[in-house]
Formats: structure tokens, sequence, C-alpha cells
């Protein structure tokens, strides 16, 4: 059966007559069927082009990151060498610092030594390294220099931190060592091991040293400590002994008043009694003694020039 041609009636108004236009059906196909295929060939293009682009601006989009990535990590090179310096300066101070203490000085080696050993990642290992292998090796590089400056960092800080319980201790020590004459006077007898006793007319031992001075004078005490007898005691009169810690002990005897009691800490120059002649004495004045590990020592080796009062 031959197919009939499409009929089409275009009717403008009711004063203009009823015009009918005749479309062969194969040329409508036709003309669908080229118009399709173009907005395929469109979109397709369209789809190509876009995707291009995309491509295109992502790589702008990480290479603008790699360079920022690279200045950043020259950045932080920078500020790691600032920092290198510090921890130069830091470990000079420490040597000054452990030889005040009576340490022994850190190794340089050990500073200086780096970082690695079993578990260490490897360059390969970096995650940029198979992006950009040129930015990879300097992030593994700048990686491993941290690291190394934050071993050193923790090593200087445990020195110093060493050091300082160091000097505590010794700080401690000078405190309690005694360093004073405790009065003002003159010394009226030294210490000796025979002496003949103004009193008894014959030899005895002179643990301590005298120091004339008029009644009432202040007594200090000789360093840092805590007092440990404080009364009357045979042939001393008043006397005060402090307890100062390390094996040392003072004695202050004839005293007129005590103006401390047991138990009380006491610090070096503090007064703690007054000059007299209690007990066991001829005139005014102090009988001062030393104790190391409870035997009496030479005060005066335990005098600082330019300390005595």
């Amino acid at each position: 059966m031959k197919e009939g041609k499409w009929k089409i009636l275009v009717v403008s108004d009711e004063t203009r007559p009823v015009r009918q236009v005749d479309l062969d059906p194969r040329v409508v196909y036709f003309c669908v069927g080229t118009a399709g295929a173009l907005g395929i060939l469109l979109l397709i293009l369209f789809f190509t082009l876009g995707s291009g682009a995309a491509t295109e601006l992502r790589a702008l989009h990480l290479e603008r990151q790699n360079t920022v990535l690279a200045q950043e990590l020259q950045e932080v090179r920078s500020r790691m060498g600032e920092l290198e310096g510090t921890l130069s300066d830091l470990a000079e101070r420490d040597q000054e610092v452990r030889t005040i203490a009576g340490l022994d000085t850190l190794d340089r080696e050990v500073l200086e030594v780096g970082v690695g050993g079993p578990g260490t990642p490897d360059l390969e290992s970096h995650p940029l390294w198979e992006l950009d292998p040129e930015l990879g090796e300097e992030s593994f590089a700048v990686r491993y220099d941290l690291r190394a400056l934050e071993r050193r960092a923790r090593l200087l800080s445990e020195s110093l931190n060493e050091a300082s319980d160091s000097l505590a201790a010794h700080r401690d020590l000078l405190e309690s060592t005694p360093s004073i004459l405790p009065t003002s006077g003159y010394l009226s007898s030294g210490f000796s091991n025979a002496r003949m006793h103004p009193i008894h007319n014959r030899e005895l031992p002179h643990e301590g040293v005298d120091i004339a001075a008029p009644s009432g004078t202040p007594i200090m005490s000789a360093a840092h400590g805590r007092v440990s007898f404080a009364g009357r005691r045979a042939g001393y009169g008043l006397v005060v002994e402090v307890d100062h810690g390390y094996g040392y002990s003072t004695l202050y005897g004839h005293a007129s008043e005590i103006l401390v009691r047991e138990g009380q800490e006491v610090e070096r120059g503090e007064v703690i009694a007054q000059v007299g002649r209690t007990g066991i004495a001829t005139s005014p004045h102090l009988h001062y003694e030393v104790r190391v590990g409870g035997r009496p020592v030479n005060p005066m080796n335990y005098v600082i020039s330019g300390a005595i009062p």
C-alpha cells in the first residue's frame, strides 16, 4: 500500500480562506532524525569540552596547591633554622649551668646525633613521594630535621631539669652552711684542743671561740636551720643550738636572753639571743661552736671574709 501525504490545514480568521499544506512523511522523518542527531552531537561536544575544562581547572588548582605547599615548607625550614640557633645558644647555657651545678656537661655528639633506627619511615613511604617526588623529598627532609630538633629540645629540657635540681640542692647546702660570725665584738679566745681555762686553771679543750661583746648585743644564727635546743645547760648558761642539716650544727652559749624556741626555723642573720655571762663566764661574751657530723671544728674556718658583723 502506497503511503499518502500528510495534509495540514491552516486557518487564520473568517475573512481569509483556509490553506492546505501537503507534507511528505519521509521528509518529516528525515528532518526529525537529523535534528536529533545534531542534538546528540552537540551534547557529546558540550560534555567533552566541559570535562576537559574541568580537568584543566583541577590541574591548575593542584599546581597552585603545590606552589603554596612549597612556600610553606620553605617557611617552616626557615623557622627551623631559627629554632636550631636558639637550641645551640641554649646548649651553651646548659653547659654553663651544669658546670655550676657540679655536673658533667652533655657530650656535643649526643646533642648533634640525628634520629633513626628500626621503625623510622623512609622516603619512599612518604605520601607525597608518589604524587611529586621532588616535593615529597623536601617534605621528608623537613620532617626528619624537625624530629632531630625535637630530640635535641627534649635532651636539653631533661638536662636543665637535672641541673636545676642539683642547683636547688646546692643552694640548700650553701644556705645551711655556717658562714658568719654570729655577733659583733672581738675574738677573745680561739678554738683549741687544750687551752688554760680561766676559771679552772688547767688545760681543757676549747671546742669553740669566744667573742667578747657588751651584754645585750644581738646573737645571730650563722645559717639556715631549725632550733634543736633552747634553754639552760650546765657550764654554758643559757644556750641555743641550731641543727642546719647536712651534718652541720651550731651552739651559742652564755646568752643573757633567748629569743627563739625549740623547733623554730631560723634564717642566716636572724637574731636568736643576746650576749650575756650566764653559766661559767668571767665577763659578757658569746661562746660559739660549729660541729660537723657531731665533731667540733674551728668555727673560724666557716666564716666568710667580710661576713663578720
